[in-house]
């Protein structure tokens, strides 16, 4: 199966570096049934196309002193394309938010916010969240605990 103009080798570097990018590229070679030099080539092309976008550590969250994980899912007063532009921009530079989606529905966007505690996450929310400007409302839920966490997306991959 062939996903655009990327062939079956292709897709197998990409689910490789995908689960573990820190390989060498003798590793990777190995593993994808090539030898280094095209290996490689083929790396930096994918990584020249845009398909690989970085390279980065998975970090332990709590280990760090980040034991709160709260999703907020927020609605703006208005949609208009500034007002989004705009929300988007605030919450660029907040470090709490990891994550940002804008939603199709009955709210605007929908956040992951990390906090060391429940105190942190509250001074968040009311100093840098509820009092943004053009912020309707902000409901949250705190997660409990994570029952899958799989980064990237599923590289199809020939039978």
């Amino acid at each position: 199966m062939s996903v655009g103009p990327y062939d079956s080798v292709d897709l197998k570097i990409l689910a490789e570096l995908q689960d573990e990018g820190r390989m060498t590229n003798v590793e990777l070679a190995t593993r994808v049934g090539l030898t280094a030099p095209p290996c490689l080539r083929r790396v930096r092309g994918l990584e020249e196309d845009g398909v690989i976008r970085g390279y980065h550590a998975e970090l332990d969250a709590p280990r760090l002193g980040y034991a709160i994980t709260v999703f907020a899912m927020v609605s703006l007063k208005s949609q208009a394309e500034a007002d989004l532009i705009a929300f988007e921009r605030h919450v660029g530079a907040l470090d709490a938010v990891r994550e940002c989606h804008m939603l199709n529905g009955e709210i605007d966007f929908i956040l992951k916010v990390v906090a060391r505690d429940l105190q942190e996450f509250q001074n968040f929310l009311t100093t840098s969240l509820t009092a943004a400007p053009n912020v309707a409302s902000v409901k949250t839920s705190l997660t409990i605990r994570r029952a899958k966490y799989l980064p990237g997306v599923p590289v199809p991959q020939e039978n």
